[in-house]
């Protein structure tokens, strides 16, 4: 009777992890969704509530970090399930930074809405859109545990930053020009950082993803594949 207890408190902490988890990433999307729109549509009071709400993905980093320690040290979890506790705790910590980084463009947005009309604005479209989509694909491929959406994530993240680059450069560009926009510009510049921050995140919350499915850490592996063979004797 006693062990049927321990499972069951043990079941019903793992599925409080898994809904702590999935509504941190929900809320966290939601807010780059908003932010993005603030931006877009030069909506002030929305790039506030924003900010506000901010702190609702911060308390929720905090639940998942108490569960996860509760559950290691109550029950000490092993394979599948360690691997399930340690990769929602990195993916909430993954999701806290998107979700400053959320926070950090509708800061630049409030900005933005008190200077001269910015055409450029739809220049972030494109951004965003990958953006959104590889923080989407890499929350999926952590709750169903797709292993191969997971491991597509880094391919699809270098088109972002080849998007990033060629952007900054264009708007760089134009911070002298004597319109008055300059300093739009420039808060343009760390709105489309933020966005590539974002995918490098999102393929943060993939790489774990694979940890959890096959036991493998695939972090740095570029850095593997590029080293020379060692020296044979």
């Amino acid at each position: 009777m006693n062990g049927s207890h321990i499972f069951k408190d043990f079941d019903n902490a793992i599925r409080t992890l898994k809904d702590e988890v999935l509504l941190m990433a929900s809320l966290t999307r939601q807010n780059l969704q908003r932010a993005m729109s603030a931006l877009l549509n030069r909506d002030i009071e929305l790039a506030r509530a924003v900010i506000g709400d901010d702190s609702e993905v911060d308390e929720l980093e905090r639940k998942v970090d108490q569960t996860g320690m509760d559950i290691l040290v109550r029950h000490h979890p092993v394979a599948s399930d360690l691997r399930l506790v340690i990769s929602s705790m990195k993916m909430a910590i993954n999701l806290e930074r998107i979700s400053d980084h959320a926070v950090n463009i509708a800061k630049r947005a409030k900005k933005i809405c008190k200077g001269p009309e910015l055409e450029d604005l739809a220049l972030t479209e494109p951004l965003y859109t990958l953006a959104d989509s590889l923080l989407r694909d890499a929350m999926t491929s952590f709750t169903d545990c797709n292993v191969p959406l997971a491991e597509g994530l880094k391919m699809r993240d270098k088109d972002l930053d080849r998007m990033h680059k060629a952007l900054i450069a264009s708007l760089s560009s134009r911070l002298e020009e004597p319109n008055g926009k300059s300093e739009s510009l420039l808060h343009l510049i760390f709105v489309i950082r933020s966005l590539e921050r974002v995918g490098d995140l999102s393929v943060n919350i993939g790489e774990d993803a694979v940890y959890l499915g096959d036991a493998r850490d695939i972090r740095h592996g570029h850095r593997n594949e590029t080293k020379d063979p060692p020296p044979t004797t």
